[in-house]
């Protein structure tokens, strides 16, 4: 409202016509009004001299209307309009509405051509004198101009004079205002021309791109992550998640998945879940193993191992976990004690060949050596007609015969204890209930004695301590040993045992679920171009005691990455490709996690993962090392000549190269087996090794970690600084850096090892490797004409100084793909396809020996054909092999 000092003066009445053109002045009272307080103009210049008569003009009755004149019609603009924004019971008089009215109407007077020119200033005399404190939307008025006497007098016909007949004359528009309202409509289509033209044009989705996270410096990006690590942060990390045993499944192993999901939230991934599976586990039980001599008469033990680590205390919950293997069939058995050395297959038969009986023995065997792998030693030892199986950690690989030992070194004290799973990893991988598919709710289950994946006879891990006793028991009996099966524990003669040594009776009753719920967690950051693509960073968080090393110097790490691209993305940065966080659970029981997982997305995962990352065992020395797919090799060699090792001031390219590092090969030991083997995505597993560490051991904790693993965390700091920058490289480089010139250059590499394998074996005449030669062949070829494309992406974009063509995008990101696909198109997926007799294990490059448990095998399906001297198979393999490498160097080119 407006203010009650303010000064209104009453507007005129509009007169009728007679009174606008009569001589004499309106009848009505107080008529003229006063003149207005604020109007100091002339009285020539009023509205006087246009309407009505002053009282400084004489009346002229000579003046009368012309013939045929209609006094004008006036109609509000206000009414029935649907553009105000008051309602119709606004409180203003109906003084204040004709008041508007006057305002807003321009009308000329027909007799007085002045008029025109004095209507502007008439209309703003009024505004002034009214109150101006409501407003209203429009709609553009045009001036409305009425005959005047001469126009009527052309255009009027004698019959219309002489009957007066009114007509209807459409109003003419002032040409100025025509010109106006053209100009208007070109404008505005001109607006959305170009408006058009940025929404389809390549300038518009380059600058959508840059706007929505790209219009950071990929240097400046780079520098933040390397000088964002913080050692200190990744230290109060492993404190935490090693203050207590979290084997997967228990309330540890929960507690910190809970943990993880909290961090991944507070550092601002998105679509933070855990995700549960259902799976087969088994836990040891307080008093349930033994490992016992046992008396000549049966009757009683003579000595019991101490079988538990001493106590190394600091846990904040809970206690130590005892010892046991995971997996382990239960049992209660008993039988003459023999030395099998490293418990191959070869060791076995040379007991064979010596006339030794084995059925129903105890099977004593060491760590390492010839078999790496805990569960082909054992179910070899099952083959072989042994009733149970004892491993032990011996000196002279894992001890004081190789340097100082936990804790105050890296090597396995007398009472360290490996623990570790003995399920066959390299026959089925995951759940082994459910292979080739899903620990969910509902899902169908095998039965432990229907499954392929379990062994079928009872063992326990043994410290070398206990294992002397047994040793020295067995002297005597059977033959002695070989020079290269002696070990090295003190105060032993070194003999094989046969069916008449001490009988040693083995139990392992224990706890089982054969639906464990067990929790992976996932988190990740949305990519701006090719979202649905992901590049995915894992690590296992369930360890057999507290882990410092293994896993969780990896999972320090990773929530320390995590920690960093969340602060970016809080800075307004978004790569290109979706970066996704996981941390799987129950990989120590067979890669359980990671491979429900992938079993469970594996259609999503071939499609749209180009790239997964792996994180286990990550720090334990000062000595990078990777294991990847060939691919790999240029992007990460960028990033070690970008970090530099403070201990040694150089990089760590330079210290690669000083060794004569190479990419290693992928074996069957961590979470990207199902990732590789499986989904066919490119993987690479990354780490800073040490000479040995106390695997699986109570002893590897964070106070090792601190004092001899890595002191000052330096080497957590460099390998976050490695992980950051792959991350980047991978997720946001316009194209996908992987060098497909050197998988071309590793296919040829990896026959030349099948061959002097066969060579070795003696029965390369027994198939023929020239398809595969030729499809390498074929695959060189298809990569050198393949990479011309990104020659050619960079001169177009080097010569538009920087902006890239939607088109030309679009080209990219295909291309992209078709890289990425390559490794994919490496699977047998054919019906049953996959290596024979395993086909959970698809590619026909990659994956696990049956017999090689960890180690790489390449072309492992070729290499199962030859062990079994199955010679149509081994080449019916060699030729579909062929035919799958020739096909995926075609799709690079289609």
């Amino acid at each position: 409202m407006p203010s009650e000092k303010s000064q209104y003066t009453p507007a005129p009445p509009i007169p009728s016509y007679d009174e606008a053109t009569g001589g004499n002045s309106s009848s009505r009272p107080n008529w003229p009004p006063p003149a207005s307080p604020i109007d100091t103009r002339p009285n020539h210049e009023t509205e006087a001299e246009s309407l009505l008569f002053s009282r400084n003009r004489q009346a002229n009755s000579s003046r009368h209307a012309p013939d045929g004149y209609r006094p004008p019609y006036v109609e509000s603009d206000d009414e029935g309009s649907q553009w105000t924004l008051e309602d119709d019971n606004s409180d203003d008089g109906e003084d204040a509405q004709v008041r508007r009215e006057m305002q807003e109407l321009e009308v000329e007077d027909p007799l007085d051509g002045a008029s025109s020119r004095s209507s502007a200033s008439w209309t703003k005399r009024i505004a002034s004198s009214l109150p101006q404190w409501k407003w209203r939307w429009r709609l553009p008025r045009l001036t409305v101009r009425l005959p005047r006497q001469n126009e009527t007098e052309t255009t009027q016909t004698p019959e219309s004079e002489s009957s007066g007949t009114r007509r209807f004359r459409l109003p003419s528009i002032n040409s100025a205002a025509a010109i106006l309202l053209v100009g208007r409509l070109l404008a505005l289509f001109l607006i959305l021309g170009f408006l058009y033209l940025l929404f389809m044009s390549d300038l518009f989705t380059n600058m959508t791109r840059r706007i929505g996270g790209q219009m950071f410096d990929p240097e400046a990006v780079r520098q933040f992550v390397q000088q964002n690590v913080d050692s200190g942060m990744m230290r109060n990390t492993l404190k935490h998640f090693t203050s207590y045993s979290h084997i997967a499944g228990t309330e540890g192993d929960y507690a910190l998945a809970i943990d993880v999901r909290n961090e991944f939230t507070k550092y601002g991934l998105e679509n933070v879940i855990v995700d549960p599976y259902y799976v087969y586990l088994n836990f040891p039980k307080e008093g349930g193993r033994a490992v016992e001599i046992i008396s000549e008469d049966g009757k009683e033990a003579t000595w019991k191992a101490a079988l538990e680590e001493n106590e190394v205390g600091g846990e904040t919950a809970g206690r130590q976990t005892f010892v046991f293997h995971g997996h382990s069939k239960a049992g209660d058995v008993r039988g003459p004690l023999i030395y099998a050395n490293y418990g191959s297959r070869e060791d076995f038969k040379r007991l064979a060949d010596k006339g030794i009986d084995t059925n129903g023995a105890i099977a004593l065997v060491r760590y390492y050596g010839t078999q790496g792998d805990r569960a082909l030693k054992v179910k070899a030892a099952e083959l072989a007609g042994f009733a149970g199986c004892i491993i032990y950690s011996d000196p002279a690989d894992d001890g004081f015969v190789k340097g100082e030992p936990a804790p105050n070194g890296r090597y396995m004290p007398a009472d360290g204890v490996q623990r570790g799973a003995v399920s066959l990893m390299s026959w089925v991988v995951g759940d082994v209930l459910t292979p080739g598919w899903e620990s969910k709710e509902g899902q169908p289950r095998m039965t432990k004695e229907q499954t392929t994946g379990l062994v079928k006879i009872p063992s326990l891990p043994l410290a070398w301590r206990d294992a002397q006793v047994l040793l020295q028991h067995i002297q005597g009996f059977g033959d002695p040993c070989p020079d290269e099966w002696h070990g090295g524990v003190p105060d032993v003669e070194w003999w094989t045992g046969n069916s008449s040594s001490p009988v040693v009776r083995l139990k392992n009753e224990q706890d089982e679920a054969e639906k464990q719920e067990i929790w992976n967690v996932y988190g990740k950051i949305v990519g701006i171009e090719q979202n649905e693509k992901s590049i995915i960073i894992g690590n296992h968080r369930d360890a057999w005691a507290f882990g410092a090393t293994d896993p969780n110097s990896a999972t320090a790490v990773m929530l320390e990455v995590v920690r960093i691209f969340g602060d970016l993305v809080a800075r307004g940065w978004r790569p290109l490709r979706t970066i996704e966080f996981m941390s799987w659970d129950a990989e120590e029981y067979n890669l359980i996690g990671s491979t429900e997982m992938v079993e469970n997305n594996l259609e999503a995962l071939r499609k749209n993962a180009f790239a997964y990352i792996n994180l286990d065992v990550a720090v334990s020395g000062q000595e990078f090392h990777a294991a990847a797919s060939p691919v790999f090799r240029k992007v990460l060699y960028k990033v070690l000549d970008r970090v530099t090792d403070p201990n040694f001031n150089t990089s760590l390219r330079a210290l690669w190269d000083d060794r004569n590092a190479e990419l290693e090969g992928l074996g069957a030991g961590s979470d990207y087996v199902a990732f590789q083997d499986i989904a066919g995505t490119s993987s690479i597993d990354i780490s800073f090794e040490g000479a040995a560490h106390p695997y699986h051991s109570a002893y590897d904790n964070f106070e090792w970690m601190e004092r001899v693993g890595d002191p000052g965390f330096i080497y957590h700091n460099l390998l976050g600084q490695v992980l950051g920058l792959l991350i980047l490289e991978l997720a946001d480089r316009p194209i996908l850096p992987f060098d497909m010139g050197n998988y071309a250059l590793s296919l040829g590499r990896y026959l030349g090892n099948l061959w002097q394998w066969g060579e070795d074996k003696g029965v390369n005449g027994r198939y023929n490797l020239d398809p595969i030669k030729d499809s390498i062949h074929v695959v060189e070829k298809a990569i050198t004409d393949f990479e011309q494309w990104e020659t050619g992406w960079e001169q177009a974009v080097v010569a538009s100084s920087g902006w890239e063509p939607v088109s030309l995008g679009q080209k990219r990101c295909d291309y992209n793909n078709r890289m990425a696909n390559f490794e994919t198109g490496l699977l047998d997926l054919e019906f049953g396809g996959g290596i024979p007799n395993r086909t959970q294990f698809k590619h026909v490059i990659f994956g696990p020996q049956l017999w090689s448990g960890y180690d790489e095998a390449y072309f492992p399906a070729i290499r199962d054909a030859v062990d079994a001297e199955d010679w149509p198979l081994a080449q019916k393999i060699i030729d579909k092999t062929a035919a799958i490498i020739t096909n995926a160097a075609r799709s690079l080119l289609q």
